[in-house]
């Protein structure tokens, strides 16, 4: 079965996973509310990403303000370079990025197997590097407006992407700051202050997870390209020359991560890049793939020592490692591992979506929608039912539902019948139901469903608990 992006969209409203930001007025574009549902499978993903990045002993954790003094980022090269070639077609006044412009127009092609058209195209934009590139191959490939069908095109302009906004009560070019269009600058300028306070020495980690803010010129693909968005990102400082091995010892790291998300790696490719840096020397993407094609989802970068010199030069502050033993110092070099949350949660949401034919129990089959999320990432972990709402099985079921609530999140469902509610809670990942009827009441057992094999077993109250959280992790 292939999952398209509006099945997508259509059971994240519909079950509470994804709303449009201010949808009574009409939405604003690139934003996007978690719901009730959404909320539960975005917490589980950070508080995964947190435990297998911080519950160790060279990673601690911060937590930086949105908002930094503006030299962080003239610093960083975000106030000077941190934008996307922009152009405008005349007719239709759609505005586009011009790398991804030519990058669909590649796909199209792709889609009709004009491959060589298609690659000779991806290998000239493998090679643009100024405005002029990217307006030469609109032009020469005759690449048309997707709205107005025409080549009524502007020259290629950058656009920043930082959000400008200012402190105190009179906007002014001197009050003027930025909405952070990334987290790692909050690490690299706490750098000192960490290693200090905590008293770690290179190697060691610095971790942190956070909304930033892009101003993105087109946003696209539901979750996957958004102007404010959380990130996972870790900032690994060793001393220089071991870059390498570090390198390969944090990639190997995230893609294990990836895989125990649940994650297809049929659906998972890493991608070296082909262009790096001025300061890097060495980067990887792990992508997946969405229902649009291949999308990045996390970043596995090696920095040099670049960002602490440069923060160096425009502090006046050392951000240097001292060895007591030895009096040797020394500017850290960083490996970077930078994840999307959202886009993880996008990546989970697609990948764990499934239609299949299921028997009915009287000789018929119906079609069933099924989240099969790893029991412990589910936004919830059990449903409790009773089977009819009356001869004390309610009672006996809220019981149940308040003693279970202690250690997971459940809900509680007496609508409908027994199989409707099964579907209901199979859609929304839910890996187990507990079923409560007649012997219930009189020899203290229930029935334990299970999502993915549909099967069933009956135990007793007392040990319903433990057979959860077993099964939660097995």
């Amino acid at each position: 079965m292939t999952t398209t992006i509006d099945a997508i969209l259509s059971l994240s409203k519909r079950k509470g996973f994804v709303f449009q930001s201010s949808e009574i007025y009409g939405g604003l574009n690139g934003c996007w509310d978690f719901g009730p549902l959404g909320v539960e499978l975005l917490r589980n993903i950070k508080e995964s990403w947190w435990r297998s990045m911080t519950y160790r002993t060279d990673v601690v954790g911060i937590d930086a303000s949105i908002l930094m003094h503006p030299r962080v980022w003239e610093a960083s090269g975000h106030v000077q370079q941190f934008s996307d070639p922009m152009i405008d077609n005349k007719t239709s006044k759609a505005r586009y990025r011009a790398d991804n412009l030519i990058e669909d127009h590649i796909q199209k092609l792709a889609n009709k197997n004009k491959t060589a058209q298609a690659a000779e195209i991806a290998e000239q934009l493998s090679k643009a590097e100024s405005n002029e590139d990217f307006y030469n191959i609109i032009v020469n490939n005759e690449i048309k407006d997707p709205v107005s069908g025409t080549m009524d095109w502007t020259e290629v302009r950058n656009f920043n992407l930082m959000f400008e906004t200012h402190v105190g009560p009179v906007a002014s070019a001197d009050d003027k700051v930025y909405l952070r269009p990334e987290t790692a600058q909050g690490i690299f300028v706490n750098f000192k202050n960490v290693m200090d306070s905590a008293r770690m020495k290179p190697p060691f980690g610095i971790a942190q997870i956070g909304k930033s803010f892009r101003n993105e010129i087109n946003t696209k693909n539901f979750l996957f390209r958004t102007r404010e968005f959380e990130q996972m990102e870790m900032q690994f400082f060793i001393p220089p020359g071991t870059e390498g091995e570090w390198f390969e010892y944090w990639r190997q790291e995230r893609w294990e991560w990836f895989r125990r998300l649940g994650i297809s790696e049929e659906r998972l490719r890493r991608k070296p890049h082909d262009k790096l840096a001025h300061y890097a020397a060495a980067a990887e993407d792990i992508e997946y793939l969405f229902p649009f094609g291949w999308g990045e989802v996390e970043g596995i970068h090696s920095r040099t020592d670049f960002d602490l010199n440069r923060h160096q030069e425009f502090s006046g502050k050392k951000l240097e490692y001292v060895d007591t033993a030895t009096k040797d110092r020394y500017v850290p070099y960083v490996i970077e591992t930078a994840v999307g949350a959202t886009r993880t949660f996008m990546a989970v949401l697609c990948d764990a979506y499934a239609e299949e034919e299921v028997p009915t129990g009287d000789g018929k089959v119906e079609t069933r929608a099924v989240m099969r999320f790893q029991p412990w990432l589910a936004p919830v972990t059990a449903a409790v039912f009773p089977l009819v709402n009356k001869d004390g099985m309610p009672e006996a079921a809220e019981a149940i539902y308040r003693d279970l609530q202690r250690s997971f999140r459940v809900d509680y469902d007496t609508s409908g019948a027994i199989g409707r509610r099964y579907r209901r809670q199979d859609e929304v990942g839910t890996p187990f139901c507990v079923t409560i009827d007649g012997e219930t009441l009189s020899d203290g057992t229930v029935t334990l469903r299970e999502r993915d094999s549909m099967q069933q077993i009956r135990l007793s109250v007392d040990a319903l608990e433990s057979e959860i959280r077993r099964r939660l992790h097995a």
